[in-house]
């Protein structure tokens, strides 16, 4: 298909989608991507009146209230559980962490004082905590609420994606009301960055049996309670979630009373929302860009955001247990065309499950490129032929599946239907669907991985282990939700995290990541940038490259 013939059919689409929005749509859906670290993602795209990091005008202003738009409905507010920013982007308000990430994406510390003591043989991080810091039921947050937290993930109960985190935590001990130390078994290169999940309330949880935690909604949705600087008021599904400031915060802030997260069916919504001067604060679509730059009362801060966004292959399914299968699928899709034409050329065309922001990203790797005839000759070759209806055929099997996304999300719903006729052009049958934002994920999590293909994308953690995602060992309970499976990817999994030195570690993972890259599992579709829609009035507002809810604390409001 030629970039004129994509943009035209482009077009034609969005226009027809317009028009149906404007008939009204009451389904709700999710922006959000999934995420393999504690939200627990450095080159930034400057423009003037945008960056990194708004300028502040004058000294912060108490009070007010501010409303964040969002296209996704929470999962839980227990950050051991979650795999979602619908959910992490809430909770990051609620609950406080032992260490977090500046906007270079290094690790610093947020209710520990400094960076832990590691032992010689540096299987011991001991962290102090600071003192006098309470929950927002007015409890005291001590060593034993950390241990607590830390203790269900070490379980043999624990039912969340994150085991693989803690393989090698052995124990975690409490030396005193403020020092916590964690035992390691094996050296773990990656372990500071594990320290990023929200402290979770023993006095209240500590009776809960950790194979009920997962699913106990009494706290999870109905009444969550941290240390952060909001505190949790109520969850209207579908509507809004209420947050109001927690006074005793033992950091800066919050300026603000209130935050609330209002909850719509999609980007057009939100956008609409904004415009009316509804919402204050928005994740910005490429496609709305020019339009928003009209808005007197807004402002746009851009980065490049700390992701890559994907088209996974569920590889338990025949159609896509062969790497040549899968690498023709990628030559078969115009990956800068839909750069180009969606994403409204702000972004870059992904090769590799890591972004180029971070040091581990390989220094050289396989970058497939658009060949349709090519694509179609890997699968004649592999004994596809054009059946009857011109749908490719083999051993009676036609190639059709169903691809999947998240319904609210305008850019996953526009990248489907185009996949569909890229890949009808070779002969290969898609359908496109999109879900309801939570039945999508438990649909196409593990365990249950019921999909064929889905469009998604990784807001990466802060460490760059890629375990999480391409062990095998994750495809039962973990991120692996393709059920792929590599041994030399496992072996280079497994040593990488033992290896301190920053050089020799990156080799292994280079290693990794480039077999990932010739065997696509995944069709790398792009390295984003992220654009925020921001009141005129809102400041104190830094644009992290991925934490959406970074230091809400530090914001407020102007005359």
């Amino acid at each position: 298909m030629s970039k004129k013939s994509l943009l035209l059919l482009l077009s034609m689409f969005l226009a027809v989608m317009v028009v149906l929005a404007a008939c009204g749509n009451d389904e709700t859906g999710g922006e959000a991507e999934g995420e393999p670290e504690e939200n627990p993602e450095e080159t930034t795209d400057e423009t003037e009146d945008e960056g990194e990091e708004e300028a502040a005008v004058g000294e912060p202003q108490q009070g007010g209230e501010i409303f964040i738009s969002k296209s996704g409905e929470p999962v839980t507010f227990n950050p051991l559980y979650a795999q979602d920013t619908a959910s992490s982007d809430v909770y990051d308000l609620i609950h406080a962490k032992l260490m977090t990430t500046d906007t270079e994406i290094n690790v610093i510390p947020e209710l520990a004082v400094d960076h832990p003591e590691i032992s010689e043989d540096g299987l011991t991080y001991t962290y102090t905590i600071h003192e006098g810091v309470t929950f927002q039921d007015g409890e005291e947050l001590t060593a034993d609420d950390v241990k607590f937290t830390y203790d269900v993930f070490i379980h043999p109960d624990y039912t969340g994606p994150r085991a693989g985190d803690f393989e090698f935590l052995e124990s975690v001990e409490v030396v005193d009301p403020y020092t916590v130390s964690f035992h390691l078994s094996e050296v773990d290169a990656t372990f500071e960055t594990r320290t990023s999940y929200g402290i979770l309330p023993e006095h209240i949880l500590g009776e809960v049996p950790v194979a009920e935690l997962e699913d106990y909604t009494a706290y999870n949705l109905d009444a969550p309670i941290g240390a952060g600087p909001f505190k949790f008021v109520n969850y209207e599904s579908g509507q809004y979630i209420a947050l109001e400031a927690h006074p005793d915060f033992f950091g800066e802030g919050p300026y603000l009373d209130k935050v609330t997260f209002r909850i719509s069916a999609d980007s057009n919504a939100e956008l609409l929302l904004f415009e009316t001067g509804e919402v204050d604060w928005m994740i910005l679509p490429p496609t709305e860009y020019e339009t928003a730059e009209t808005y007197d009362h807004g402002r746009i801060s851009s980065v490049q955001a700390y992701r890559y966004d994907f088209i996974a292959w569920n590889n338990e399914r025949p159609l896509f247990e062969d790497p040549e299968v899968r690498k023709a699928l990628t030559m078969a899709i115009n990956r800068q065309a839909i750069v180009d034409s969606i994403m409204d050329g702000k972004a870059e065309v992904a090769h590799a499950p890591q972004s180029p922001i971070s040091w581990a990203y390989p220094d050289s790797v396989t970058e497939l490129q658009f060949d349709p005839e090519g694509a179609l000759e890997i699968l004649n070759g592999l004994g596809w032929e054009e059946g009857s209806d011109g749908i490719l055929e083999k051993d009676g099997e036609r190639f059709s599946f169903e691809i999947l996304s998240n319904d609210g999300n305008v850019v996953r719903r526009d990248i489907g239907v185009i996949v569909q006729q890229m890949l009808g052009d070779i002969g290969i049958e898609v359908s496109p669907r999109q879900m309801e934002w939570g039945a999508y994920l438990e649909q196409t999590n593990t365990p249950n991985k019921d999909f064929d293909a889905t469009i998604s994308a990784w807001a990466l953690g802060t460490d760059p282990d890629p375990s999480a995602i391409w062990h095998s060992r994750e495809s039962e309970e973990g991120l692996n939700n393709i059920t792929y499976a590599n041994d030399r990817v496992d072996e280079l999994a497994d040593e990488q995290k033992k290896i301190i030195d920053r050089d020799e570690r990156k080799e292994k993972i280079g290693e990794l990541l480039s077999i990932v890259a010739e065997e696509q599992p995944y069709t790398f579709l792009y390295y984003p940038e992220q654009h925020l829609l921001i009141n005129q009035k809102l400041e104190g507002v830094t644009h992290h490259p991925r934490i959406n809810s970074y230091k809400v604390n530090e914001w407020y409001l102007v005359d």
